[in-house]
């Protein structure tokens, strides 16, 4: 039977997620993007969602009334899965500006992003470029993998489940080996 092994390293060793310093400079770095740029990052930074499920949001997607956004899992073998994830008063604010001025325009919903998926990608890279990160992790899914290895170090590992997407504990609970700062961080509760 074959079975993928999940691993937070790659084969030469590599972390593939950011750690919380690493996360912190690329949040500082897309303060000074365009409102659509910076929002793209930082519902990425918040949520440890997708790419794909951030840039297939739209004005809909922001439920300003309980301070979330819903995602549809993309993971799954059927459409029409939908997850919410709590967001930042701060955030929730910019994005309702966003989304004023976005139904202003047009007032049918329409999607949040100007830009396609690819061009997503490379402003994310060109962004983890800018606050030096590099590698394996310099993308889109190390930093969904860092947001999770620092919510399971505050949260229950049931909620990350859920604000990941996951389907099972068992795929959650690969954040828990964690090296580093992390580690650290971890093993201070038992010092």
């Amino acid at each position: 039977m074959y079975k993928v092994i999940l691993s937070l390293h790659s084969d030469k060793g590599q972390r593939k997620y950011l750690n919380q310093v690493e996360r912190l400079r690329f949040f500082e770095v897309t303060r000074d993007y365009t409102t659509s740029k910076k929002l793209f990052c930082q519902l990425l930074y918040y949520t440890g969602a997708r790419i794909a499920e951030i840039h297939n949001l739209t004005t809909g997607s922001i439920d300003f009334a309980n301070g979330t956004v819903v995602l549809e899992t993309l993971k799954k073998r059927k459409r029409g899965i939908y997850r919410e994830i709590p967001l930042p008063e701060s955030l929730l604010n910019d994005l309702q500006g966003y989304v004023d001025f976005l139904s202003n325009q047009n007032k049918q919903e329409q999607g949040l992003w100007a830009f396609s998926l690819r061009t997503g990608s490379r402003l994310i890279k060109a962004a983890m470029k800018k606050a030096g990160i590099n590698g394996v992790r310099s993308c889109a899914r190390g930093l969904r993998h860092g947001f999770a290895v620092y919510a399971v170090n505050r949260v229950p590992l049931t909620m990350v489940k859920k604000w990941l997407g996951h389907a099972s504990l068992t795929t959650t609970a690969i954040y828990l080996d964690v090296m580093g700062m992390e580690e650290r961080e971890i093993a201070k509760r038992i010092w």
